[in-house]
């Protein structure tokens, strides 16, 4: 390959390389709005009225008001609690709590993510003793997404203390006629439940780090590209 051959081929890979990176980099800055949008919808969902119960029923499509804040009354169906493995809070394993609610105007339940509660790695087959009111209870809370699934083993899941839970199926396991949404109850701990939940961040600061790397690695390209095959090429030639 001639030196006139080998010139052209580094400087259309440089070409290349400084375009296929700056692209990455745009990426992540349109990544990066997109959340930023997400995450604005998400605070004014969060600073909206809160919703009552039979507001919560009414609701056509949940998935637009999600984070949105709740305050609901009814009572508890505590034999219809649900134990969720292996969820984590604050580094710690354990259990998230689910318990579906009657709300007290007569209308269908809802399924609240009540807290979490440390597991027992002793027994694992136990579940926890809960504080759980029989009568009328008044709570916050908030819309959310359903709880991430984990992986499982076999087919639909039973019991008490289960890896994942889903409406449907739970509907039709216990014949309750719930709400196709979740509600997280908020607060202090109480009921011997934590509810320190994690804040709902899209982690734009992370878009925006890695699109520094790929416009820094463009950029360092090209600085290299012009040092070794234009300045010491042209202005500061090798001697003979």
């Amino acid at each position: 390959m001639t030196a006139r051959s080998k010139f052209w081929l580094i400087t259309l890979s440089a070409l290349l390389a400084v375009a296929a990176t700056l692209a990455l980099g745009l990426w992540q800055l349109s990544r990066a709005a997109q959340k930023q949008a997400v995450q604005a919808s998400i605070d004014v969902k969060a600073a909206s009225p809160a919703l009552n119960g039979p507001a919560l029923a009414s609701l056509s499509a949940p998935a637009l008001e999600m984070y949105r804040g709740v305050s609901l009354r009814g009572r508890w169906l505590a034999e219809q609690t649900v134990f969720l493995d292996n969820r984590p809070m604050n580094g710690k394993p354990g259990l998230y709590v689910v318990t579906p609610m009657k709300l007290e105007d007569g209308g269908a339940p809802i399924l609240v993510l009540r807290g979490w509660v440390a597991r027992n790695f002793v027994d694992r087959a136990s579940v926890p003793t809960l504080e759980t009111s029989a009568g009328v209870v008044e709570i916050q809370g908030r819309i959310v997404p359903p709880p991430s699934k984990l992986y499982e083993l076999g087919g639909t899941e039973t019991g008490r203390i289960r890896q994942n839970l889903d409406i449907a199926q739970f509907r039709a396991e216990t014949g309750l006629p719930l709400l196709s949404v979740w509600v997280q109850q908020t607060g202090a701990a109480s009921e011997g439940l934590l509810r320190e939940w994690p804040l709902a961040r899209m982690g734009v600061d992370k878009n925006y780090g890695y699109a520094f790397q790929w416009f820094g690695l463009s950029g360092l390209i090209a600085i290299l590209y012009v040092w070794f095959q234009i300045v010491r090429r042209f202005i500061y030639p090798k001697r003979a």
